[in-house]
Protein backbone atom coordinates (compact mmCIF):
# COMPACT_ATOMS: atom_id res chain seq x y z
CA UNK A 1 0.00 0.00 0.00
CA UNK A 2 1.12 3.29 -1.08
CA UNK A 3 2.40 5.68 1.81
CA UNK A 4 -0.78 8.71 2.46
CA UNK A 5 0.55 11.82 1.76
CA UNK A 6 2.23 14.35 3.94
CA UNK A 7 0.55 17.71 3.70
CA UNK A 8 2.66 20.92 4.76
CA UNK A 9 1.43 24.65 4.65
CA UNK A 10 -1.25 25.26 1.76
CA UNK A 11 -1.15 21.77 0.74
CA UNK A 12 2.57 21.30 0.12
CA UNK A 13 3.29 18.00 -0.63
CA UNK A 14 6.21 17.03 2.08
CA UNK A 15 6.59 13.83 1.12
CA UNK A 16 7.52 14.61 -2.81
CA UNK A 17 9.73 17.57 -1.44
CA UNK A 18 11.38 14.91 0.51
CA UNK A 19 14.42 12.42 -0.36
CA UNK A 20 14.15 9.53 1.54
CA UNK A 21 15.74 7.53 -0.86
CA UNK A 22 17.47 6.67 -4.56
CA UNK A 23 20.76 8.36 -6.03
CA UNK A 24 21.00 11.49 -8.40
CA UNK A 25 19.12 10.38 -11.56
CA UNK A 26 16.27 9.38 -9.56
CA UNK A 27 15.78 13.08 -8.89
CA UNK A 28 15.66 14.07 -12.74
CA UNK A 29 17.62 15.86 -15.07
CA UNK A 30 16.59 19.93 -15.80
CA UNK A 31 18.61 21.58 -18.42
CA UNK A 32 18.76 25.29 -18.27
CA UNK A 33 19.02 27.50 -21.67
CA UNK A 34 21.40 30.31 -21.74
CA UNK A 35 22.18 33.22 -23.32
CA UNK A 36 24.88 34.98 -24.94
CA UNK A 37 28.31 36.01 -23.18
CA UNK A 38 27.48 38.95 -20.90
CA UNK A 39 23.90 37.61 -19.89
CA UNK A 40 24.31 34.13 -18.32
CA UNK A 41 23.51 35.19 -15.08
CA UNK A 42 19.70 34.89 -15.49
CA UNK A 43 20.22 31.19 -16.48
CA UNK A 44 23.09 30.33 -13.37
CA UNK A 45 20.20 31.94 -10.79
CA UNK A 46 17.74 29.37 -12.38
CA UNK A 47 20.06 26.65 -12.10
CA UNK A 48 20.95 27.04 -8.99
CA UNK A 49 17.55 27.35 -7.93
CA UNK A 50 16.93 24.21 -9.33
CA UNK A 51 19.60 22.57 -7.97
CA UNK A 52 18.81 23.97 -4.43
CA UNK A 53 15.32 22.63 -4.73
CA UNK A 54 16.54 19.32 -5.45
CA UNK A 55 16.34 18.32 -9.00
CA UNK A 56 19.17 15.39 -8.95
CA UNK A 57 21.19 17.14 -11.99
CA UNK A 58 21.36 20.64 -13.44
CA UNK A 59 22.76 21.42 -16.89
CA UNK A 60 23.11 24.86 -18.15
CA UNK A 61 23.09 25.27 -22.22
CA UNK A 62 25.22 27.72 -23.45
CA UNK A 63 26.21 28.93 -26.78
CA UNK A 64 30.30 28.66 -27.18
CA UNK A 65 30.79 32.55 -26.72
CA UNK A 66 29.72 32.11 -23.57
CA UNK A 67 30.98 28.82 -22.09
CA UNK A 68 33.92 30.39 -20.52
CA UNK A 69 32.10 32.89 -18.40
CA UNK A 70 29.83 29.78 -16.82
CA UNK A 71 32.70 27.59 -16.31
CA UNK A 72 34.51 30.10 -14.34
CA UNK A 73 31.39 29.82 -12.02
CA UNK A 74 29.36 26.87 -11.50
CA UNK A 75 30.80 23.86 -9.51
CA UNK A 76 27.89 21.34 -9.00
CA UNK A 77 25.72 22.84 -12.09
CA UNK A 78 26.99 21.22 -15.36
CA UNK A 79 27.24 22.87 -18.82
CA UNK A 80 27.03 21.85 -22.17
CA UNK A 81 27.63 24.01 -25.46
CA UNK A 82 24.48 24.43 -27.20
CA UNK A 83 25.16 26.97 -29.53
CA UNK A 84 21.63 26.49 -31.82
CA UNK A 85 18.31 24.07 -32.69
CA UNK A 86 20.54 21.43 -34.07
CA UNK A 87 22.56 21.03 -31.21
CA UNK A 88 19.56 21.27 -28.43
CA UNK A 89 17.69 18.82 -30.53
CA UNK A 90 21.33 16.36 -30.46
CA UNK A 91 21.40 17.31 -26.30
CA UNK A 92 17.92 16.34 -25.88
CA UNK A 93 18.60 12.37 -27.01
CA UNK A 94 19.41 11.86 -23.58
CA UNK A 95 15.96 11.21 -22.18
CA UNK A 96 17.14 11.26 -18.76
CA UNK A 97 16.84 15.11 -19.63
CA UNK A 98 13.14 15.90 -18.39
CA UNK A 99 12.57 19.21 -17.65
CA UNK A 100 13.54 22.57 -19.41
CA UNK A 101 13.59 26.01 -18.38
CA UNK A 102 13.81 28.73 -21.30
CA UNK A 103 13.82 33.00 -20.86
CA UNK A 104 15.62 34.04 -18.13
CA UNK A 105 18.76 35.96 -20.00
CA UNK A 106 18.11 34.00 -23.36
CA UNK A 107 17.77 36.61 -25.71
CA UNK A 108 14.56 36.83 -28.02
CA UNK A 109 16.13 35.74 -30.79
CA UNK A 110 17.83 32.79 -29.37
CA UNK A 111 14.36 31.57 -27.68
CA UNK A 112 12.47 32.05 -30.96
CA UNK A 113 14.97 29.95 -32.69
CA UNK A 114 15.23 27.09 -29.73
CA UNK A 115 11.69 27.10 -28.89
CA UNK A 116 10.09 24.99 -31.40
CA UNK A 117 12.86 22.79 -30.60
CA UNK A 118 11.98 22.70 -26.98
CA UNK A 119 8.36 22.57 -27.27
CA UNK A 120 7.98 19.91 -30.27
CA UNK A 121 10.72 17.16 -28.29
CA UNK A 122 10.30 13.69 -28.62
CA UNK A 123 10.53 12.22 -25.42
CA UNK A 124 8.14 15.02 -23.58
CA UNK A 125 10.21 16.56 -21.70
CA UNK A 126 8.41 19.25 -19.37
CA UNK A 127 9.29 23.30 -20.34
CA UNK A 128 8.83 26.18 -18.11
CA UNK A 129 8.73 29.54 -20.74
CA UNK A 130 9.73 32.83 -18.82
CA UNK A 131 11.22 35.82 -19.66
CA UNK A 132 12.40 36.45 -23.39
CA UNK A 133 11.00 32.61 -24.18
CA UNK A 134 7.28 34.53 -23.16
CA UNK A 135 8.13 37.48 -26.04
CA UNK A 136 9.02 34.77 -28.68
CA UNK A 137 6.49 33.07 -28.05
CA UNK A 138 3.83 35.64 -28.62
CA UNK A 139 5.08 36.18 -32.06
CA UNK A 140 4.55 32.49 -32.93
CA UNK A 141 0.88 32.37 -33.70
CA UNK A 142 -1.56 29.91 -32.18
CA UNK A 143 -0.40 29.36 -28.59
CA UNK A 144 -1.97 26.34 -28.45
CA UNK A 145 -0.79 25.13 -31.44
CA UNK A 146 2.59 24.88 -29.46
CA UNK A 147 1.98 24.23 -26.44
CA UNK A 148 0.68 21.19 -24.83
CA UNK A 149 -0.04 20.09 -20.93
CA UNK A 150 3.41 19.80 -19.93
CA UNK A 151 4.41 23.37 -20.46
CA UNK A 152 3.95 26.22 -17.83
CA UNK A 153 4.26 29.73 -19.09
CA UNK A 154 5.23 32.17 -15.95
CA UNK A 155 4.42 35.91 -16.99
CA UNK A 156 4.46 39.06 -15.18
CA UNK A 157 1.21 41.20 -16.60
CA UNK A 158 3.45 42.54 -18.96
CA UNK A 159 4.47 39.81 -20.80
CA UNK A 160 0.86 38.32 -20.19
CA UNK A 161 -0.41 41.64 -22.20
CA UNK A 162 1.84 40.66 -25.09
CA UNK A 163 0.44 36.44 -24.47
CA UNK A 164 -3.27 37.43 -24.04
CA UNK A 165 -4.00 40.95 -25.22
CA UNK A 166 -7.88 40.65 -24.98
CA UNK A 167 -7.97 38.91 -21.21
CA UNK A 168 -5.19 41.89 -20.17
CA UNK A 169 -7.81 44.59 -21.38
CA UNK A 170 -10.53 43.26 -20.13
CA UNK A 171 -8.91 42.69 -16.82
CA UNK A 172 -7.64 46.15 -17.36
CA UNK A 173 -11.56 47.55 -17.50
CA UNK A 174 -12.79 49.12 -14.63
CA UNK A 175 -15.87 47.36 -13.29
CA UNK A 176 -19.27 48.60 -14.12
CA UNK A 177 -21.27 45.88 -12.94
CA UNK A 178 -20.62 43.15 -10.70
CA UNK A 179 -19.14 40.51 -10.71
CA UNK A 180 -15.97 42.43 -11.40
CA UNK A 181 -13.49 40.37 -13.98
CA UNK A 182 -10.16 39.74 -11.71
CA UNK A 183 -6.93 38.12 -12.32
CA UNK A 184 -8.05 34.59 -10.97
CA UNK A 185 -10.38 35.00 -14.27
CA UNK A 186 -8.14 36.27 -16.55
CA UNK A 187 -5.54 33.35 -15.19
CA UNK A 188 -8.18 30.58 -15.80
CA UNK A 189 -8.90 31.55 -19.44
CA UNK A 190 -5.66 32.14 -20.18
CA UNK A 191 -4.49 28.58 -18.92
CA UNK A 192 -7.79 26.88 -21.17
CA UNK A 193 -6.82 28.91 -24.16
CA UNK A 194 -3.15 27.80 -24.02
CA UNK A 195 -3.91 24.11 -23.00
CA UNK A 196 -1.18 24.37 -20.45
CA UNK A 197 -0.61 26.01 -17.09
CA UNK A 198 -0.35 29.40 -16.49
CA UNK A 199 1.67 31.33 -13.31
CA UNK A 200 0.52 35.05 -13.69
CA UNK A 201 2.85 36.57 -11.30
CA UNK A 202 2.97 39.32 -8.62
CA UNK A 203 1.92 40.00 -5.04
CA UNK A 204 -1.38 37.87 -5.66
CA UNK A 205 0.34 35.09 -7.76
CA UNK A 206 -2.36 33.18 -9.69
CA UNK A 207 -1.50 29.52 -10.90
CA UNK A 208 -4.41 27.98 -13.15
CA UNK A 209 -4.44 24.81 -15.12
CA UNK A 210 -6.30 24.11 -18.57
CA UNK A 211 -8.70 22.15 -16.61
CA UNK A 212 -9.85 25.20 -14.92
CA UNK A 213 -8.10 24.03 -11.21
CA UNK A 214 -6.29 27.27 -9.46
CA UNK A 215 -4.47 28.49 -6.75
CA UNK A 216 -3.69 31.73 -5.09
CA UNK A 217 0.23 32.50 -3.80
CA UNK A 218 -0.34 36.04 -2.15
CA UNK A 219 2.02 37.67 -0.67
CA UNK A 220 0.44 39.98 1.47
CA UNK A 221 -0.74 41.35 4.84
CA UNK A 222 1.60 38.83 7.44
CA UNK A 223 3.05 36.90 4.24
CA UNK A 224 4.12 39.91 2.81
CA UNK A 225 7.81 39.45 0.77
CA UNK A 226 8.19 42.93 -0.88
CA UNK A 227 11.90 41.68 -1.06
CA UNK A 228 11.20 39.87 -3.78
CA UNK A 229 10.92 43.15 -6.09
CA UNK A 230 14.65 42.40 -7.35
CA UNK A 231 16.45 41.80 -10.19
CA UNK A 232 16.43 38.14 -10.87
CA UNK A 233 13.87 37.14 -7.95
CA UNK A 234 11.50 35.65 -10.89
CA UNK A 235 14.46 33.55 -12.74
CA UNK A 236 15.38 31.68 -9.27
CA UNK A 237 11.43 31.31 -9.77
CA UNK A 238 11.61 29.86 -13.14
CA UNK A 239 14.57 27.58 -11.85
CA UNK A 240 11.93 26.38 -8.60
CA UNK A 241 9.41 25.25 -11.29
CA UNK A 242 12.08 23.16 -13.32
CA UNK A 243 13.43 21.65 -10.82
CA UNK A 244 10.37 20.05 -9.10
CA UNK A 245 9.44 19.56 -12.39
CA UNK A 246 12.73 17.26 -12.94
CA UNK A 247 11.57 15.61 -9.49
CA UNK A 248 8.39 14.45 -11.37
CA UNK A 249 5.95 16.83 -9.81
CA UNK A 250 2.74 17.44 -12.01
CA UNK A 251 3.20 21.09 -13.70
CA UNK A 252 0.38 22.61 -11.54
CA UNK A 253 2.24 20.52 -8.28
CA UNK A 254 5.27 22.45 -9.38
CA UNK A 255 4.22 25.88 -10.07
CA UNK A 256 1.95 25.95 -7.06
CA UNK A 257 5.03 24.64 -5.36
CA UNK A 258 7.58 26.44 -6.15
CA UNK A 259 5.55 29.81 -5.83
CA UNK A 260 4.54 29.18 -2.01
CA UNK A 261 8.58 28.48 -1.46
CA UNK A 262 9.58 31.12 -3.52
CA UNK A 263 8.06 33.53 -0.93
CA UNK A 264 8.96 31.59 2.51
CA UNK A 265 12.34 31.82 1.03
CA UNK A 266 11.99 35.61 0.75
CA UNK A 267 10.40 35.89 4.39
CA UNK A 268 13.19 33.86 5.90
CA UNK A 269 15.56 36.06 4.59
CA UNK A 270 14.04 39.44 5.22
CA UNK A 271 15.69 43.07 4.07
CA UNK A 272 18.12 43.07 2.06
CA UNK A 273 17.61 40.35 0.01
CA UNK A 274 19.03 39.67 -3.14
CA UNK A 275 18.01 36.66 -6.15
CA UNK A 276 21.30 35.10 -5.00
CA UNK A 277 20.30 35.05 -1.57
CA UNK A 278 16.88 33.17 -2.24
CA UNK A 279 18.22 29.39 -3.23
CA UNK A 280 20.63 29.60 -0.14
CA UNK A 281 17.25 30.03 2.21
CA UNK A 282 15.26 26.55 1.07
CA UNK A 283 17.53 24.48 3.27
CA UNK A 284 15.99 26.36 5.87
CA UNK A 285 12.66 26.46 4.62
CA UNK A 286 12.77 22.52 4.69
CA UNK A 287 13.84 22.31 7.64
CA UNK A 288 11.13 24.20 9.21
CA UNK A 289 9.14 21.73 7.03
CA UNK A 290 10.34 18.99 9.01
CA UNK A 291 11.79 17.88 5.69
Amino acid sequence: MAEPARLGPEGIRLDLLAKPQGHKFTHGHALILSGSMGRGGAARLAARGALRIGAGLVTIAAPPDAMAEHAAQLNAIMLREVAGPEALTEALSDKRINALCLGPGLGVARAAALLPVALRAEHGACVVLDADALTALAGMGDLAAWLSPRCILTPHAGEFARLFPDLAAKLAEPATTGPAYSKLDATRAAAARAGCVVLFKGADTVIAAPNGDAAINAAVYDRAAPWLATAGSGDVLAGFIAGLLARGFDPFAAACTAAWLHVEAARCFGPGLIAEDLPEELPKVFRALGI
